[in-house]
């Protein structure tokens, strides 16, 4: 048999060997930044603690990425961060729908309005990542980094965005899906969760009361595009102290407002409804 003609610019071994999957390197080098994405700073021991691995190849590791300013130490404490181009590589996906830019000025006006932080998240892989944020002054505040990631039927995003699946879609979510309990409030009943949806609907925003966090509440409400789907969602959470019972229906109203704002500015058809 004739021997397969090898490509220009790809190895030998390619033909004679099965290509892998993933690359090593590049599997640690990301294991690196999740970590270091996850703290606010770590030694190179910790580092390499952490991931099992030697402290050469984590510096090495760590080396690389900092040449292309991924990461950054900190020389005083001789710890280890993320960096600019991280933030660079991370902005880019936030700008691909351009919901962060058309949302901010909404979030910022519910932080004037109610005093508490406003939040911006979307459904990933079967949760809710918060991409955006507008903090309140308050010393006691909720706090969701950019990335940061709660299951979506603990979470008033995640809960507005549910409120708009079609019923297969909501059958195929729950199938094989356990509700996870975080606190005595947390809604783990399928029928119990799909009232709170029912709710959501009717009344235009979803409520988080104290079930992923006690202690914590958010009100939400979905953001529509151009089809008329749910994208992403717009929250205000803050302390149960600050947020009482008597505040949360205000506080719904002005959520909905936003949203319905920003889905008209994404070309939704119509007002959003939970």
């Amino acid at each position: 048999m004739a021997q397969q003609p090898r490509r220009k610019g790809r190895p030998k071994s390619f033909y004679s060997k099965p290509a892998q999957s993933t690359i090593q390197s590049l599997d640690r080098a990301l294991d690196v930044l999740d970590l270091l994405a996850a703290h606010t700073g770590l030694t190179l021991s910790e580092i390499a603690t952490k991931l099992d691995q030697s402290p050469a190849t984590m510096h090495r590791v760590l080396a690389t990425l900092e040449a292309r300013d991924v990461v950054e130490m900190d020389a005083q404490t001789q710890s280890w961060h993320i960096g600019a181009a991280a933030y660079r590589l991370g902005s880019a996906f936030l700008h691909r729908s351009g919901v962060v830019e058309r949302s901010r000025p909404a979030m910022r006006r519910l932080m004037e309005q109610t005093g508490e932080t406003s939040n911006l998240g979307i459904e990933m892989h079967g949760n809710v990542m918060f991409i955006s944020q507008i903090e309140t002054s308050e010393t006691i505040r909720a706090f969701f980094p950019p990335g940061t990631i709660s299951p979506m039927h603990a979470s008033g995003i995640g809960k507005a965005l549910l409120s708009h699946y079609a019923e297969d879609r909501m059958t195929q979510f729950l199938t094989g899906r356990t509700l996870e309990s975080f606190t005595e409030k947390t809604v783990t009943s399928p029928g119990a969760l799909k009232e709170d949806l029912r709710l959501a609907r009717q009344q235009g925003w979803a409520f988080d009361d104290e079930e992923k966090t006690t202690g914590m509440r958010c009100v939400a409400a979905p953001i529509l595009d151009i089809y008329g789907d749910a994208i992403a969602g717009i929250s205000v959470s803050g302390p149960t102290h600050r947020l009482g019972t008597d505040r949360i229906g205000g506080i719904g109203t002005l959520v909905r407002a936003a949203a319905l704002e920003i889905s008209r500015g994404m070309g939704a058809p119509e007002a959003p409804t939970c």
